[in-house]
Order: structure tokens, then C-alpha cells, then sequence
């Protein structure tokens, strides 16, 4: 499939260079808005509050209202988190439980109607039901999961780690492996563009935050280089953007609800297509830049870096867990989307920053994939990425 990127070199702006600018470094930051913290980031939090409130709406008081405990005590244990070696016994009790969220009873041993509402309950190590019940009575004081009407589907998934095509491609399509050159690689998600001047004048790359920012560790104008750097990029040699905005990551106990970056490209050097490999040879296809809301049960696709296309199925759309970045960095996200393969992972190390989509003929965009572990991905939902960047898909 030929691409001759007319469209994109002739709507946007290239970013600006430093060599060429004419500007000091110093005038040249003085210069640049674009890191600055959106002003809409008291707000994006309700971004999907509509979806959010019915979601909740088949799920009785009592299961809310425990889920809201555990994730006070999550957000109180990452707060407490610090570099010093783990204790040997920090996976007993309540250090077992990595997330919390709301689902379908999966264990007929319950003796609950088929499609009876559950909390799910994410382990860093197996456990029995009644063990996990324990660790939210005894450890987690949370007495009423200690009711047999209180049905828990308990999930494996080891520590939650945030996730880090191979081959450089250009124009770079989404699905390909990008990074900050400090940051082994991850997936260029799509592309986007924002939704005000200036930024509505740029064209914009998505990914993570850790992916493309180097999980706050960066600065304006610093290069994202495609292929990563683990797959052989280097910079300027294969630079296609310059980080634009990030979304900065709490790791203080603090809730997070998004890990996202996005990067100003030369449009000469990306397209709007996806791309995965069939036969030896890469193949292109376009999601819709209409958004739906998440739904348990939903089927859906990504292109990443590692796994390439896969399929997978929503089991959570409300999932807050914590998720381990390294060198002693454990932050918690709220409202997360939880998907499991349908054959085989999802997701692995890498495929951090793929969008996902409806595995449908419309391939409605979801989410952002941002983590995984014990074989469920996680993602942030695509409508609180947009608002918290302030920018609209561009696909």
C-alpha cells in the first residue's frame, strides 16, 4: 500500500529544531508552552463519568462500597512504598492484593445465578477464595467481604509492571516500536492532533507516558526515535517527534487515571494507518476516530510492538490497581479497562502504548495500553487520555 503523505505534510506544522531556530536554549524554552500541565486536569477525572455511573448501576452497595475500602487502603500501601528491599513476606495478607475491581462470578462453586456480580480481586500470588476473603477481613479490616453472599473472583497476576514492531518503517505507522532515547521501546499508539491553537496546528504522536517520557523523567523537545532504542534507534538518525505534553505519573499514593505522552512528529515521517505483519510482509488498516465506551464482555484488537495483532476480551471496566514502574516506583490507577487473550496474551513487555479497538469492522477506539501481569493487559480509557492531553485522534 503506497502512502505518499500529501495530506499530512501539507495540514501541519513540522516541529521546531534548535540547530535551525535562530533561538538561544534559553529563549527557545521561554518559548515553548507545550509542558505545561493542561488546564482541564482537574476535570478529565469525570471524563467518563457517564459511562462510569451506569456501568455501576447492576452492582449493589455493599460490593461498591468494599471496593472504595480496598482502594483506600491501596492508595494508603503505595503512599508507603519506598526503595528498601521487600520483606520476604510482603505478598502475605494484604500485600497479596495488587488491584481491586467489579465483575462476572466466574466460580460455579459459589452457588450464584450464572452472571451474578462479583468483585474481582487481583493477587500477586494464588490464593483460595476464602484466603483472599481473609486477607480483606484481617489484614485489610474490611469485615463485610467476610459475608457468603459476598461473591470474589479471585485473578492472578503476579506484580503489575508498566509494559516497555522492532523494525524502523517510514512513514511510521501506529503499532511500531518507539521510545524516548533513554527508554528500551514501546508502541506508538496512533495519531492525534489537539484540539486549540496552536497545538490544533501540530501533529501529534500518542503513547505512555513511561514509553515516550521516560515516566516523568523527561523534557520538552527531548527526541522520540522510532524504531526504540532496544530495537536499534538511535537519535537524530531515526528521531520522527519531539515530546510535546505528558500527563506527569503520581507515585506518591496518589490516584492516577492515565499513563500518557504525546510527541510533535514531522509529518513526513508518520501516517495515519496501523500496521502488522502477515507473510513476511507489513499490512496497513485505519480505526475509526469515533470513541465508544468500555464494556465487560466487549472483544477488541491492538497492533503492538511485541505481540503484534491480538485479540482480546474486556473482563473489568473499573479496575484500580498498582502498577510497579521499577527502582522502588509503585503507583496506583483508578478506573482501569482489564483484558484478558483470547488465545494467548493479549500484551507483553513492549506493547505498551497501543491503542486498542472494537475487533469489529468499525474499530471504534478504547483504550490506551499502559501494563500488564499473570497474563491480563490494562488500560486507560481513551476518552480520559483525550481530555487529559486535550487532543482529539487524528486516524
Amino acid at each position: 500500500m503506497s502512502n505518499s503523505n500529501s495530506e499530512l505534510e501539507q495540514g501541519f506544522e513540522n516541529p521546531p529544531e534548535l540547530e535551525n531556530s535562530g533561538m538561544s536554549e534559553d529563549e527557545y524554552e521561554e518559548s515553548a508552552d507545550y509542558l505545561e500541565e493542561p488546564e482541564n486536569l482537574g476535570d478529565f477525572e469525570s471524563a467518563s463519568t457517564e459511562a462510569e455511573e451506569s456501568e455501576y448501576m447492576e452492582f449493589d452497595e455493599t460490593l461498591l462500597q468494599i471496593k472504595a475500602d480496598v482502594e483506600t487502603q491501596l492508595s494508603q500501601a503505595v503512599a508507603q512504598t519506598s526503595d528498601a528491599v521487600q520483606a520476604e513476606n510482603v505478598f502475605e495478607g494484604a500485600g497479596n492484593i495488587q488491584g481491586i475491581g467489579l465483575g462476572i462470578s466466574e466460580d460455579p462453586s459459589q452457588s450464584l445465578a450464572p452472571g451474578a456480580a462479583s468483585l474481582n480481586l487481583y493477587v500477586a500470588e494464588p490464593v483460595s477464595v476464602d484466603e483472599a476473603k481473609a486477607a480483606l477481613v484481617d489484614s485489610m479490616g474490611i469485615s463485610a467481604a467476610s459475608s457468603d453472599d459476598i461473591p470474589v473472583n479471585v485473578i492472578v497476576t503476579g506484580i503489575i509492571d508498566a509494559q516497555p514492531h522492532r523494525f524502523k518503517i517510514r512513514p511510521a505507522p501506529g503499532g511500531v516500536s518507539v521510545g524516548h532515547t533513554r527508554v528500551t521501546a514501546g508502541t506508538l499508539g496512533c495519531l492525534a492532533r489537539g484540539r486549540r491553537a496552536p497545538r490544533n496546528g501540530r501533529l501529534l504522536m500518542l503513547s505512555n507516558n513511561h514509553v515516550i517520557a521516560n515516566s516523568n523523567n523527561a523534557s520538552f523537545r527531548d527526541p522520540i526515535i522510532q524504531p526504540g532504542r532496544l530495537d536499534g534507534g538511535r537519535s537524530p538518525r531515526d528521531q520522527i517527534a519531539i515530546l510535546e505534553r505528558f500527563v506527569p505519573i503520581n507515585f506518591r499514593g496518589g490516584r492516577n487515571y492515565v499513563d500518557a505522552a504525546t510527541g510533535w512528529c514531522w509529518p513526513s515521517r508518520v501516517r495515519k494507518e496501523l500496521v502488522y505483519v502477515s507473510g513476511g510482509s507489513p499490512r496497513y488498516f485505519r480505526v475509526s476516530s469515533r470513541i465508544v465506551a468500555c464494556r465487560r464482555g466487549m472483544i477488541v484488537g491492538k497492533s503492538g510492538r511485541t505481540t503484534q495483532l491480538t485479540r482480546g476480551q474486556v473482563t473489568d471496566c473499573n479496575a484500580t490497581i498498582r502498577v510497579n514502574y521499577g527502582g522502588g516506583r509503585v503507583a496506583l490507577f483508578a478506573d482501569q479497562i482489564t483484558i484478558r487473550g483470547t488465545s494467548g496474551n493479549f500484551s507483553a513487555g513492549g506493547d505498551s502504548g497501543s491503542l486498542i479497538w472494537t475487533y469489529d469492522s468499525r474499530r471504534n477506539p478504547v483504550g490506551l495500553l499502559f501494563a500488564g501481569g499473570g497474563g491480563l493487559t490494562f488500560a486507560n480509557k481513551i476518552t480520559r487520555v483525550m481530555a487529559a492531553l486535550d487532543i482529539n485522534l487524528y486516524t
